[in-house]
């Protein structure tokens, strides 16, 4: 049962990573672009960055279809000083916003549009502007956004209005439990002990309050 759990898991985990994860590739006159996301897994509510790497483009004799070249290769010798001549316009839906691009300063040719996508879903980006003297303005489609709860365990770690009145609820119907089991004992009560029960009734009232009250917060 157990090996069956592990190729199963192992299964999935490989299935994830073909679709979830990755970059995309493309090609605009001699060079060949690249985008994907700084930190993976993608998901909404978090800030993050489309990576953006530009390097030339290494002619491919054995291939015919420019793209199916650009992506064969890897990025090498990227290409500097694209900060204020190439934008990234990012799409989802009917909204769009343009992004400046910052560059790596460790590793010449990349570049990161920073952002914080707040939905989840798939995002559109725009290429826009020129890599020395080439115009590009190409639309490439980084991996999807997944949801945030995605990565959350056990649960949500804000707690919501919800939650706090279910707690405030669930207290008073504690209290209120208390009180009856009270009235019940005074009732089976002498005269002359009546008073004694009332004051233990109210002091485990009191100490029982106490004791939810920090349970709740715990």
């Amino acid at each position: 049962m157990k090996l069956k759990l592990f190729m199963l898991s192992l299964l999935i985990i490989s299935g994830l990573d073909g679709i979830a994860y990755g970059h995309t590739i493309d090609s605009v006159g001699e060079y060949r672009v690249e985008i994907g996301w700084m930190n993976e897994p993608i998901v909404s509510g978090e800030t993050n960055a489309i990576e953006f790497y530009v390097s030339p483009l290494i002619p491919c004799p054995d291939i015919s279809e420019v793209i199916k070249c650009a992506e064969s290769q890897e990025f090498q010798n990227g290409i500097t000083g694209l900060k204020n001549t190439v934008k990234m316009k990012l799409i989802y839906k009917d909204e769009n916003i343009t992004l400046p691009l910052s560059p790596d300063h460790d590793i010449p040719g990349k570049y990161y549009a920073f952002i914080n996508p707040t939905v989840s879903g798939f995002y559109q980006a725009n290429i826009l502007g020129t890599i020395i003297d080439t115009p590009i303005s190409l639309s490439m489609h980084p991996p999807k956004v997944a949801e945030r709860s995605y990565i959350e365990f056990p649960e949500p770690s804000d707690i919501t209005v919800t939650q706090m009145i279910d707690g405030h609820t669930a207290l008073i119907e504690d209290v209120s439990d208390l009180k009856e089991s009270v009235n019940h004992l005074e009732k089976i009560q002498s005269n002359n002990l009546g008073y004694t029960g009332i004051g233990v009734g109210i002091i485990g009232i009191t100490i029982a309050i106490i004791a939810l009250v920090k349970s709740k917060k715990n």
